[in-house]
């Protein structure tokens, strides 16, 4: 019977252990400073806080005395935090870079259906139909700032490994330097139309090998030679440009993939959209920059996403075991010291927390050496990964707050779960059985 009521005050607990965890994930950063500021109360001014108060003192004080065992907790969650926080600052570097890469006042325009420009078709008829379009700016020149292009995949030689890799070749017109103004030449200077003459982004640079102003490449049996090198802040720095016409006699291409407008006011893309939608010789797509490359980063973002919450949640599972294996030792180890507390008049409540405070605080200390780990070693690293043009993007790590925090809500969970079993083993600790015992 005792045996029954045992297995059911477990799997109670179990179950609102699981419930607290997935209060726990959704919990603020203003959250916890409020849990932690009733904590504190409840420490300072009732006499089961108290209690508490010194029965984790006395265990805390003890660390340095067993600080080899301790830090395994320590060790174990700081390595959870780390990876995990890396895994998610990759995937939230590819999404800003390629959400950074649009903007709401530009639309781009797609065959109908198409999901990149590599599977997009704008033939050469249309173009002079998309100019005459509702809702897009007039440029400097007087001219509709439209900008048809082409995208051509190009095997170059990563600087890594020296295997070849996928980058992109973009050919573009002169309206498309005043379609985006954040692109700036900051060595050399712009190719000339009608010659082979090509531009690199800063990221492209850095990615491939044997790309320097003044360098010559071979493309499509044809010689290059990089008169420039250009900064966006956005994942056009890992793009090539070069001069479109040149680029479609180069490699034979009759037609464009895509067409980037600037868009006329606040209803710009509402009227280019109803444009579009009229006339039946159009039967294209067309988004706000923003929308297109914000889609095209969240398949990749979701899946790095996935695989760092896995990867984390296999790591956290041996973390805590980890800590679980610590700290029954270490309740073993202050069975009589525990007991004679007992015995004292002590509660089993100040125990139990006491005991979980403990376990906190090294998880505390694991998720801050974690978060500090990741800080340093990825925030700003520079990688590269296929996207959805099947060519490399170069991009950042980006360690944010949010992330951290993450993090350290991983860290704490863990704590929370490693110190539960053992502190209720040290509150049901028989007194007599356990000063026999010693």
């Amino acid at each position: 019977m005792n045996r029954i009521k045992q297995w059911l005050g477990n799997l109670g607990i179990t179950l609102l252990l699981a419930a607290g965890l997935a209060a726990w994930i959704w919990l603020p950063w203003y959250g916890l400073l409020a849990a932690a500021a009733l904590l504190t109360l409840w420490l300072l001014l009732s006499r089961r806080g108290l209690q508490t108060l010194a029965v984790a003192g006395i265990g805390i004080s003890s660390l340095p005395r067993r600080w080899g065992a301790s830090s395994v907790i320590v060790i174990g969650i700081a390595g959870v935090v780390g990876v995990l926080v890396a895994m998610l600052a990759m995937g939230e570097g590819f999404q800003a870079t390629l959400k950074g890469t649009g903007s709401d006042d530009r639309a781009i325009i797609l065959r109908g259906g198409s999901q990149a420009e590599t599977n997009s078709v704008i033939v050469r008829d249309q173009v002079p139909l998309i100019s005459a379009l509702e809702g897009i700016a007039r440029g400097s020149n007087g001219r509709p700032m439209v900008s048809p292009e082409l995208s051509q995949v190009v095997n170059l030689p990563s600087r890594s490994d020296g295997t070849d890799a996928n980058a992109q070749l973009r050919g573009v017109g002169e309206q498309a330097w005043e379609l985006r103004p954040q692109l700036k030449i900051v060595e050399g200077r712009k190719f000339r139309p009608g010659l082979r003459e090509l531009v690199v982004g800063q990221g492209a640079m850095q990615q491939f090998r044997g790309i320097t102003v003044g360098q010559q490449l071979t493309l499509a049996n044809q010689s290059w030679t990089v008169v420039g090198k250009f900064a966006s802040g956005d994942s056009h720095e890992s793009e090539l440009w070069a001069d479109g016409e040149v680029l479609a006699s180069t490699y034979n291409r009759q037609s464009f993939q895509s067409a980037t407008v600037k868009l006329d006011g606040k209803d710009g893309f509402k009227r280019l959209k109803a444009a579009l939608a009229a006339d039946p010789r159009l039967k294209l797509d067309v988004l706000t920059t923003r929308d297109y490359y914000s889609k095209q980063s969240e398949q990749l973002s979701t899946l790095i996403r996935i695989l760092g919450l896995v990867i984390g949640s296999i790591m956290a599972v041996g973390a805590v075991f980890g800590a679980l294996n610590t700290m029954f030792a270490a309740v073993a180890g202050r069975a009589r010291e525990i007991a004679t507390m007992r015995a004292l008049g002590f509660r089993g409540v100040p125990v139990v927390i006491a005991v979980m405070m403990e376990t906190m605080l090294l998880a505390l200390l694991g998720g801050l050496l974690g978060a500090a780990i990741a800080w340093l070693v990825f925030n700003g690293y520079q990688v590269s990964t296929l996207g959805s043009n099947f060519s490399q993007v170069v991009f950042q790590f980006r360690v944010s707050p949010e992330l951290l925090w993450t993090g350290l809500k991983w860290a704490l969970g863990i704590g929370l779960i490693g110190g539960l079993f053992p502190a209720l083993r040290a509150a049901r600790l028989p007194v007599t059985e356990a000063l026999r015992g010693a």
